[in-house]
């Protein structure tokens, strides 16, 4: 139930937009950020933000922009980021989440990585579409739900689309998802996926590999 009340939050389309816009970003977002980038006045924004907050879609924290503390220093600013937590629900109830667990339980035990692998590959190549750069790797990354973001020639994946499972069977899951990366990547030329785990990122980056020829 609190799933269902969350999510029918955002659809209020000002807090959807909202919300759309504090997660792209890769800083963490003020009120008059937000409230610009959404187009909307700041005390709206105010409210709507802290609705989402109050939802448990996003977290808060206060913090002095300028850098500076003690007398003088300013009020701290009330900045804000996506939460972690998770949200999902069907109607009926279904509990995809435990038998993914068990399955991947199950393949971890029996030492099927290279099967899964292949599984992930064959099922990348057959949703691969035409992707000549890395702008259109983002395009079709973001509709995977990657949230990737560029970092010079590197997109690096700001959401794992299997974060509860890589959490509970990391090797498993993140080779699974680099061979995923690699079939929708296949027929790319110059570009690649590889393995770069860093702390709140997907462990797979996606990069130019012309600077990695030899």
């Amino acid at each position: 139930m609190e799933d269902i009340e969350a999510i029918a939050v955002l659809q209020d389309p000002v807090r959807r937009r909202l919300y759309d816009y504090v997660v792209s970003q890769d800083h963490d977002v003020s009120r008059n950020e937000a409230a610009e980038g959404a187009g909307i006045q700041r005390t709206l924004a105010a409210f709507h933000l802290d609705k989402l907050v109050a939802a448990g879609l996003l977290e808060t924290e206060s913090k002095r922009l300028s850098g500076r503390s003690g007398p003088g220093a300013g009020r701290p600013a009330k900045l804000y980021r996506r939460s972690a937590a998770e949200r999902q629900f069907s109607v009926p109830a279904r509990d995809y989440r435990t038998a993914a667990d068990l399955l991947a339980e199950v393949a971890e035990i029996a030492r099927l990585d290279t099967e899964l692998q292949a599984a992930a590959r064959r099922e990348g190549r057959a949703a691969a579409c035409a992707i000549e750069d890395l702008a259109a790797a983002k395009e079709l990354l973001a509709a995977r739900g990657y949230e990737p973001r560029s970092d010079g020639d590197v997109l690096r994946l700001v959401n794992c689309p299997f974060h509860v499972l890589s959490q509970r069977h990391p090797g498993l899951v993140c080779g699974m998802n680099l061979a995923l990366l690699e079939g929708l990547l296949d027929g790319a030329e110059g570009l690649r996926a590889r393995m770069d785990p860093r702390p709140g990122l997907c462990c797979v980056v996606v990069e130019s590999s012309k600077n990695n020829e030899s």
